[in-house]
């Protein structure tokens, strides 16, 4: 760009930075086709901004296959005396969990079931489980995504009439407040981190949420604007 322009690299540079032009910088992202996005991305938002009166409404969803790896950690010096935290790129493997949660829109307190397996019969498990936490009296709307544990779920919903699930349109789990919580769980409790086995690996999840839940805060929804398709035309522009 330089050598086209006449001018130095240093002064393209700038002209970069000035415009906030990062080459280096990737985004990715999904976009939904679902034919019915609009009605569904209006429930659910519907649902955090606006929530049914004498009801309860919560985000749930699964966080599959979280592996316990043992690896060595710890604080190293680089060559420029920066003191940064590394860890081997060799590491044991000693099997994995999984983890249901259910966010409560309203108070951001979280309940958890970690389980081996993701099977319809371990979600519908969970599900009794919120359920005989919640006041008779109460409906419950559940925020789910399109994941096929969740679906062909009658049978059980009709033994529950109080209970409603809400789906989110195809390739939007963005719109699922619980993802937000998993991201949290992540970053905290789990990246970086040594497990010796699944039972360390459990502990670490269990405690986490422990300690989260005393100073749990709802999330706020802010986007004024919900679309499935928004890129579309820029991903057509940027394969042709």
């Amino acid at each position: 760009m330089a050598k086209a322009v006449g001018g130095s690299v240093h002064a393209v540079w700038r002209v970069l930075r000035k415009e906030g032009i990062c080459l280096q910088r990737q985004r990715s992202w999904c976009v939904s086709t679902d034919k019915e996005f609009a009605a569904k991305a209006a429930d659910i938002v519907g649902l955090y901004l606006n929530p049914p009166e004498n009801a309860l409404v919560i985000s749930v969803d699964e966080k599959p296959s979280i592996q316990a790896l043992e690896r060595a950690t710890g604080y190293v010096e680089t060559d420029n005396s920066k003191i940064v935290r590394g860890f081997k790129s060799t590491y044991k493997r000693h099997g994995t969990l999984n983890l249901f949660a259910a966010l409560q829109v309203a108070t951001g307190r979280v309940t958890s079931q970690i389980t081996e397996t993701k099977r319809r019969e371990d979600f519908l498990c969970f599900m009794d489980a919120i359920v005989a936490e919640t006041p008779t009296d109460k409906e419950l709307h559940v925020i789910l995504d399109n994941y096929c544990t969740h679906k062909k779920c009658d049978a059980w919903l009709a033994e529950h009439p109080n209970v409603h699930f809400h789906f989110t349109p195809t390739s939007a789990s963005w719109l699922n407040q619980v993802e937000i919580w998993f991201g949290i769980l992540s970053r905290k409790a789990l990246r970086g981190a040594s497990f010796k086995n699944i039972q360390a690996l459990r502990q670490a999840i269990e405690e986490f949420v422990a300690v989260y839940n005393p100073t749990a805060s709802p999330f706020r929804w802010r986007k004024r604007e919900v679309r499935g398709s928004q890129l579309r035309n820029t991903i057509v522009n940027l394969c042709s």
